[in-house]
């Protein structure tokens, strides 16, 4: 995969214990999914409040946007980890400056910095039309794109420069 889009996710997972090193640990001992292509879950980068873990190369194609759509062809896939004791803003800020470096090292315009929902999902082994996932959940404001994401956007600009 040569990367052209970064997609933008949050786990909703809020156990404790689910920080970014339990769900890098998690997708490499085979996250299942779905009705996708290979069965599992796997993106490129997990976010939390003090580490960055990377779990899959970019220039692999990931399971993490539309099944075999082009968000998964073309796009990083970064999940924001939402665990409880979690410091959000934090995480917002890790995951803003990662896609700030991300856009540099391959040269992704911030139009092309894009929330998971911005992916329609056409299930892959049924040609099943799923709609638009409402993710990252964190950043939306009542399901939909409004200041949340906004702001997400003018910050990694922010640190694009």
């Amino acid at each position: 995969m040569r990367p052209t889009f970064i997609t933008i996710h949050s786990t909703d997972n809020r156990s404790r214990s689910a920080d970014a090193s339990n769900h890098a640990l998690a997708m490499n001992k085979g996250l299942r999914g779905r009705h996708n292509r290979t069965g599992f879950l796997t993106w490129h980068f997990t976010v939390d409040d003090h580490s960055i873990y990377q779990t899959l190369p970019t220039n692999e194609t990931g399971e993490h946007a539309d099944y075999e759509g082009p968000g998964n062809r073309s796009s990083i896939g970064i999940e924001m980890c939402v665990n409880r004791g979690n410091d959000i803003a934090s995480t917002v800020d890790r995951t803003a400056q990662l896609t700030a470096r991300l856009m540099r090292q391959y040269d992704i315009p911030l139009d092309h910095v894009v929330p998971h929902m911005h992916w329609h999902m056409i299930r892959y082994k049924d040609g099943r039309d799923l709609g638009f996932k409402q993710c990252p959940r964190l950043l939306l404001d009542g399901g939909r794109l409004g200041p949340k994401w906004s702001a997400f956007i003018v910050k990694v600009s922010s640190y694009a420069r």
